[in-house]
């Protein structure tokens, strides 16, 4: 190797294992809960509620998607909101409605993860949605 070509690829090196190590310190520490309160990871899912030109799934329709799909993955217990979301379609037109957000805490088993892929899979094929929206927080809960 060059001199020139070793001393950049060393400069660079470092700057690279700087940045790794700044980074490594300055991520959050593991998650320390109240007393009485313990660590969970919860699990955000919001429903878009229009399909088609005029199509809007219905609180009946609602219900029935929740008891059939979702009440038997997540007996346990969730909530339910209404909420106003927005996002924006491939053609690049804001796409407005109203939606169902849905909160549940969960247990750490392992295999919530494919439940909740089910029940998203489940309202896409059912109300023709392109996508359900998931997030997933660390917090801290007491029941």
């Amino acid at each position: 190797m060059r001199p020139v070509l070793a001393v950049v690829t060393l400069a660079v090196a470092a700057t690279l294992s700087a940045a790794l190590a700044t980074s490594a310190a300055a991520a959050p520490a593991a998650r320390t809960c109240p007393d009485g309160m313990k660590s969970a990871t919860t699990a955000e899912l919001f429903f878009g509620r229009n399909f088609g030109w005029t199509g809007q799934v219905s609180e009946g329709e609602w219900r029935s998607f929740l008891d059939a799909e979702v009440t038997p993955r997540f007996p346990d217990g969730l909530s339910v909101s209404d909420v106003y979301g927005q996002w924006r379609s491939p053609a690049g037109a804001f796409v407005r409605q109203n939606s169902k957000a849905l909160f549940i805490v969960l247990a750490g088993r392992p295999d919530e993860q494919q439940r909740l892929d089910l029940v998203r899979d489940a309202y896409k094929k059912r109300f023709h949605q392109q996508s359900v929206l998931l997030v997933e927080e660390k917090a801290c809960v007491s029941f």
